[in-house]
């Protein structure tokens, strides 16, 4: 598929020209119709409801766009719980689904009514120490299956190899152990894939889930109410990636329902899903311009973005799709490494990618930066995240996160009186 920016060139340089590269620009109009695609493909399920991940884009703006289109929120964090109760996403339309948790993200997360879903054995007993032997009346539960997950048109998968989830024994003795400690409600949760190309990862997954559920009511008189399949769900990053088709992906869901579910009297389970980077990935792009052209045993570009602005790159090798804007259908002549300024050799959003001929000046469109973008920032080299503005449904353009400045740099040091001295004066 062709890759065109959500904004013409003009249009972002008046941007530009008020908001200083490099920033995070999402597109409002493109976020919204993700949100309602998605409900749509899964509408046949009656108890469906999405459940945003919000690592992927932890902004308030972005937050309450989803939940205004009806959106719950996957939290990782208690800070995180913060946010989505300050966004008003409350009770049941918040799950906490983490690793290695707190005790007192236990506690946030209980007070809040949020769902809690546990990523391994031993935390039954962590919930309970945390929550001072009162469990909650519905517990979710983390599946890992081992061994590799194989769908079409995707690698194998290697569940065996992941930290993430309990053995298929370690699910069955923590339901039956929730159970005899009075939780009544329960659900099943997994992740097996992440950016899962084609239309069948979700379908199988699901199928999976089904039967394990079955299993579990026939074996354990244990019912499970909802099914969380987490996300997954791939990004066509690259020109020659197929757009997965939600719809077809909720038609394969709900047969797998209906072969498996519904025969065995359970027709009734709810759907959940926590999808970051298919809803807000596509709908998001970093901006920034080019500022040196070195030529040495390669052609660089250098721009005044870096990896603390964008690390996929740098941290996977994964690749973002560029568009130097104003340039859309001009022939890619020249082939270029575009690099940011860190003090690493891997700040390189593209190695050997063919352009067309850049000049200094030129803004750059770095696609579906909109999920796990601005939110993996970091300030190594002292570098200083960039803002994120918001292209509103109506043309507009607003500032949803300022860009920070070096006084945000230095503000949780404990500095003595002659460094802050010396820090005024300097600036």
């Amino acid at each position: 598929m062709e890759k065109r920016p959500f904004i013409d060139c003009r249009a972002l340089e008046k941007i530009c020209a008020a908001y200083p590269t490099p920033f995070h620009l999402y597109d409002e109009r493109e976020i919204r119709a993700r949100a309602r695609a998605l409900a749509a493909a899964f509408s046949w399920n009656p108890g469906f409801k999405e459940y945003f991940a919000v690592k992927a884009t932890p902004n308030p703006s972005i937050v309450r766009i989803l939940a205004e289109e009806g959106c719950g929120c996957d939290c990782a964090t208690g800070t995180e719980l913060m946010l989505a109760a300050a966004c008003g996403v409350t009770g049941r339309s918040i799950m906490l689904s983490s690793n290695d948790t707190p005790d007192e993200d236990y506690r946030l997360a209980a007070r809040m009514g949020a769902l809690i879903n546990l990523d391994s054995a031993d935390m039954v007993d962590c919930l309970a120490r945390a929550l001072d032997g009162t469990l909650p009346a519905t517990v979710c539960l983390r599946f890992n299956p081992g061994g590799s997950f194989e769908v079409p048109d995707n690698p194998a998968g290697r569940p065996a190899e992941s930290k993430f989830g309990m053995t298929e024994a370690q699910i069955f003795e923590s339901y039956a152990r929730l159970a005899d400690a009075g939780v009544t409600e329960f659900g099943l949760h997994s992740f097996l894939l992440s950016n899962a190309q084609g239309n069948e990862y979700y379908p199988a997954l699901a199928r999976l889930l089904f039967e394990l559920v079955v299993r579990v009511r026939d074996e354990l008189g244990v019912r499970i109410s909802f099914v969380d399949l987490s996300g997954g769900v791939g990004v066509a990053y690259r020109e020659t990636d197929a757009e997965a088709d939600i719809a077809a992906i909720g038609e394969g869901v709900r047969r797998a329902y209906d072969d498996v579910l519904v025969p065995a009297g359970m027709g009734d389970v709810s759907i959940f899903t926590e999808l970051g980077r298919w809803m807000c990935g596509p709908a998001g792009a970093l901006i920034t311009r080019v500022i040196h052209m070195k030529e040495t045993y390669k052609t660089y570009v250098g721009v005044d973005a870096c990896a603390a602005d964008l690390i996929r790159p740098a941290m996977y090798g994964a690749y973002h799709h560029i568009t130097v804007m104003g340039k859309e259908d001009a022939p890619a002549t020249l082939t270029a490494n575009v690099v940011g300024g860190l003090c690493e050799n891997n700040d390189q959003f593209a190695r050997d990618r063919a352009l067309p001929e850049v000049e200094v000046g030129d803004v750059l469109f770095i696609h579906d930066a909109g999920a796990h973008g601005h939110a993996m920032g970091y300030n190594y080299n002292g570098r200083l995240r960039s803002a994120e503005l918001l292209l509103g449904e109506d043309g507009t353009v607003r500032l949803i996160r300022r860009a920070e400045k070096p006084s945000d740099y230095f503000a949780t040091l404990d500095i003595d009186q002659d460094f802050s001295s010396a820090l005024d004066q300097l600036f």
